[in-house]
């Protein structure tokens, strides 16, 4: 199940990653709450993308090497990337919207699962309790 997850998040990182380099205005334009944090900046989106692309290939390279300390590396950007959210949202007033809805499923969860799965991983190919 921990492999399950770690190559569904690389998965959609890759495919976040390719979608905010190739079509930043899209992504700006139909992603709810994105609109609300500024003008567009194409520079800025494609970062981001490769970024997230980076993160899922990292991912998919420890689950494909069976060497989890890519996982964890990989996985590192969309947490910092999640607590980053968290504050924003925390900001807001902790707001139970679409825009934090969208923050939950697309931006938390995979983040979180994505290093609690790593790590777990990890810990047991070291043998580390």
């Amino acid at each position: 199940m921990l492999r399950t997850i770690l190559i569904i998040v690389a998965a959609v990182n890759v495919l976040t990653g390719l979608q905010l380099f190739i079509t930043p205005e899209f992504f700006y334009e139909n992603v709810p709450g994105v609109k609300m944090l500024g003008p567009l900046n194409i520079h800025f989106y494609r970062d981001a993308g490769l970024s997230y692309a980076a993160s899922g290939l990292l991912i998919a390279w420890g689950w494909r090497r069976g060497n989890y300390s890519w996982s964890v590396a990989g996985s590192v950007w969309p947490v910092f990337h999640a607590l980053f959210h968290l504050q924003m949202w925390i900001a807001r007033g902790l707001p139970l919207d679409l825009v934090a809805a969208v923050n939950l499923f697309g931006i938390q969860l995979p983040a979180w699962a994505a290093l609690y799965a790593a790590w777990q991983l990890h810990k047991a190919q070291e043998g580390i309790s």
